[in-house]
């Protein structure tokens, strides 16, 4: 597939200079582990580069399997793993949250459409919207690199950091689900997405570390939700009864999450 985006020429689509006002003010901050990388995109394109095409293959010796064999010869959960394998997963999501999350909901397409045994031209239509994703993404990050390499973009923090206690940025999540709600019922869809990727970006990934630990599939099933499930309601512009049973269903999770980690602490302390 031919790139989004044309480096050798210099020509940016006019879908990716849109995204320069919002790179230069991105969050310039991650939780858990970003390496150092991602404050020097120039000198890492090429790595990225090699990232999305390998990625892209991968998940075409998925969709081609399943073509050839059947829904049993595959395994779908290797789409998650090993878009978590490369580099380019973290330069994307420290830089621009949204096109992280449409990677992920591509994923899920792709996902799904195998494990609900749908027709091959649906999976590869699936397809083809995941590979946009990412060469559009990696379009963005080219620009970055750009905003970076000016000075234009505070360096990100790449050490672990975590709200003050764990338990109480759970509670601060709900509160932010809370405000997606209000903003959503305003009518306010783009600034109900913007409250969902930037809680997922500085709350909940503060607390996954210590979550994973106790329980890695309701982690898994919280970052689908955040990228994939309630940016989709919005943007599909469910029913609000229908967008808030998402939420409450995630605030269910989140309860989960907390009452674990609050065992854990209590284990702990006993322990000692």
């Amino acid at each position: 597939m031919k790139h989004f985006f044309d480096s050798n020429r210099g020509v940016f689509s006019a879908a990716i200079l849109a995204l320069a006002a919002l790179l230069a003010t991105a969050p310039a901050m991650a939780n858990g582990p970003i390496g150092e990388h991602v404050n020097h995109l120039q000198s890492h394109l090429g790595d990225y580069t090699k990232d999305v095409e390998w990625f892209i293959g991968k998940v075409d010796a998925i969709v081609t399997t399943y073509d050839s064999k059947n829904s049993k010869a595959v395994k779908t959960d290797e789409l998650i793993d090993h878009w978590e394998e490369v580099d380019f997963h973290a330069a994307i999501e420290t830089n621009f949250v949204p096109l992280y999350a449409k990677i992920w909901q591509g994923i899920y397409g792709v996902k799904q459409s195998i494990d609900d045994k749908q027709p091959i031209a649906e999976v590869r239509k699936q397809q083809v919207t995941l590979e946009q994703a990412l060469w559009q993404s990696l379009g963005a990050i080219k620009l970055a690199a750009q905003f970076q390499e000016r000075g234009l973009l505070d360096a990100i923090k790449t050490t672990s950091s975590t709200p003050t206690t764990l338990t109480g940025a759970l509670d601060e999540v709900k509160h932010e689900l809370d405000r997606v709600m209000a903003k959503y019922a305003e009518k306010l869809a783009d600034e109900a997405i913007k409250i969902v990727h930037d809680t997922y970006l500085n709350l909940f990934e503060g607390v996954e570390g210590a979550l994973i630990e106790q329980d890695a599939d309701l982690v898994v099933a919280l970052e689908k939700d955040f990228n994939v499930t309630l940016p989709k309601a919005i943007e599909d512009g469910k029913s609000t009864e229908q967008v808030e049973q998402v939420v409450n269903d995630m605030k269910a999770k989140l309860n989960h999450a907390k009452d674990l980690l609050q065992a854990a602490k209590k284990e702990k302390k006993d322990v000692f």
